[in-house]
């Protein structure tokens, strides 16, 4: 059973991740969380220690819902090749999913954190490290089953699908335009099923 107070933060979490999101650690006020929830400063101080403790929630929060999202398209593949494929259609559309409005919290946490707040920084870092961990073992698994190819580098294809993801969505969210990310979706896609024996 869910205790009132658990409640209260999993609501104040839920309206405010989407903030920040968008707006980043440094442009979201008090404010701007007070709008979201609905809430009186005391509550929401009343629920987490500072700013500090509503952002490293809020990034979790965020994370967590494009790791389930992708998780969740996974399962209902049976290939290495079409799991990895997911990727690609995922951030293809990034800007229809809800939980992606604002662009992919790792990169939009990793910019602004990576010089002024270390405590998001490592989160971030632990984010993109978990994504090549997940990424590497599931190549591991196509190599082992005989589905791709034995010889590729592993490091090199993570680092490689990361930066083309990455990069995409960054281009688009500074220009406004998909072109760029369409592009880099569309060789990301080529990249992939070439990975296949």
């Amino acid at each position: 059973m869910i205790s009132k107070a658990d409640r209260t933060k999993q609501f104040i979490i839920e309206k405010i991740a989407p903030i920040f999101n968008c707006k980043g650690y440094a442009c979201t006020s008090l404010n701007d969380m007070i709008v979201a929830t609905g809430l009186t400063k005391g509550s929401i101080y009343g629920n987490f220690e500072n700013k500090d403790e509503v952002a490293l929630a809020a990034f979790d929060y965020n994370f967590q819902c494009v790791v389930s999202h992708i998780r969740s398209k996974m399962e209902t593949r049976t290939t290495i090749i079409d799991k990895l494929l997911v990727y690609p259609e995922t951030y293809r559309n990034y800007l229809q999913l809800p939980f992606l409005e604002g662009g992919c919290p790792v990169l939009n946490t990793a910019i602004e954190a990576d010089d002024t707040h270390p405590q998001l920084k490592v989160k971030a870092a632990n984010a993109i490290q978990f994504w090549r961990s997940s990424m590497e073992r599931q190549l591991n698994e196509g190599i082992a089953s005989g589905e791709i190819k034995p010889d590729i580098n592993i490091a090199e294809v993570c680092t490689v699908i990361i930066s083309l993801i990455q990069g995409g969505v960054m281009q688009t969210k500074v220009t406004g335009s998909a072109t760029a990310l369409k592009s880099g979706m569309d060789y990301l896609e080529r990249l992939i099923k070439d990975l296949k024996r």
